[in-house]
């Protein structure tokens, strides 16, 4: 009893953590989300002009980067992947899940867990798939923005939140690639490190995290030596990114503005890597308050970017919430069957 009650002092408690998490989330509405809505207004006089065809485009392109996340998905968890149809059910369930809780991507992950562990996954593949497509999708993200900021930078000048954006994104990736070595090339030394950690942690058995250990980096081995499964994970993910930023591209066309594609990665790179701080959900506002003022600021005139990035997250944020839940529940429609 004594000696985990000091560890308790140190832990947030959960009720004040969800405080928190709610008063970040209500100031981000009131002051980021509120007022885009409230500037939009006054631009609806564009949408007279604005072509269906394109936003109906813009929808499909959109789709089709949920499409190759999903078909990331079924490469990283090869051989036992589930059906291509059951696999993106997962994946729109966990994505609306992620789109309604602040920090979603923890009970996300433990939903797409569950769900693919019921299709029949075993729990070495999943784990490691889980955490493969996401850090996959992280590192192409960055590697896509840091191209874009270099080719940027000469052309527009430098601006000290790109700075704090790569920078960023330079820890991610270390801190990425560092494990993987670690793990792949320097197991023993992990497993000392892990077994030290895990002994100061209560019902923790180290002897669990070495076994998950070496599961892990047959796994991890296993990818980098399949160089054709490594470029399918990094292929579908680089689509996936590149098909969401060409949705938000075609939103900005539809209402009469074209912007340079190496402008526009520079912003959506921006947004998203600020968005990885789990302060709202799937960075409810903050992709917004970024994206906007970023692509005004490389020549988008103020009420069209207001409308383009309105429309783009409705597509990318909103719509997947409906669609995640009635997904959810064919695939418990399917456990009753």
């Amino acid at each position: 009893m004594t000696d985990e009650s000091p560890k308790k002092r140190h832990r947030m408690p959960r009720r004040l953590r969800l405080i928190l998490s709610a008063v970040a989330l209500i100031f981000i509405v009131e002051y980021l989300v509120i007022p885009q809505f409230s500037s939009a207004r006054k631009a609806l006089h564009l949408l007279r002009d604005v072509n269906p065809f394109l936003l109906l485009a813009a929808v499909v392109v959109e789709a089709l980067a949920i499409a190759s996340y999903s078909e990331m998905t079924r490469v990283v968890l090869t051989p036992h992947a589930p059906r291509r149809f059951d696999t993106y059910r997962v994946n729109l369930s966990t994505l609306g899940l992620s789109h309604v809780i602040p920090g979603g991507t923890a009970p996300a992950s433990a939903l797409s867990y569950r769900l693919f562990s019921e299709l029949g996954v075993p729990a070495t593949s999943n784990g490691f798939g889980l955490a493969a497509q996401g850090s996959s999708s992280a590192v192409v993200l960055n590697v896509m923005f840091w191209i874009a900021l270099v080719i940027s930078i000469p052309l527009r000048g430098f601006n000290p939140v790109y700075g704090f954006a790569a920078l960023a994104s330079v820890f991610l990736m270390l801190a990425f690639f560092g494990t993987i070595i670690l793990i792949t090339r320097g197991q023993r030394h992990a497993d000392v490190w892990l077994r030290a950690i895990a002994r100061r942690l209560p019902r923790v058995n180290p002897d669990s995290v070495t076994r998950l250990l070496e599961r892990v980096a047959e796994r991890i081995k296993l990818l980098t030596e399949n160089r054709v499964t490594l470029w399918s994970t990094i292929g579908w993910a680089s689509a996936n990114w590149l098909l969401d930023a060409a949705s938000l591209w075609i939103f900005i066309f539809a209402f009469g503005t074209a912007i340079s594609p190496i402008d526009l990665l520079v912003a959506f790179g921006l947004a998203n890597i600020l968005a990885v701080v789990p302060i709202t959900p799937a960075g409810l506002g903050i992709i917004e308050g970024t994206l906007i003022p970023t692509l005004v600021g490389f020549g988008v005139p103020h009420n069209p970017a207001i409308l383009a990035v309105l429309a783009y997250r409705f597509i990318n944020f909103w719509l997947p919430i409906p669609l995640g839940g009635f997904a959810y529940m064919t695939l418990e429609w399917r456990k009753r069957d």
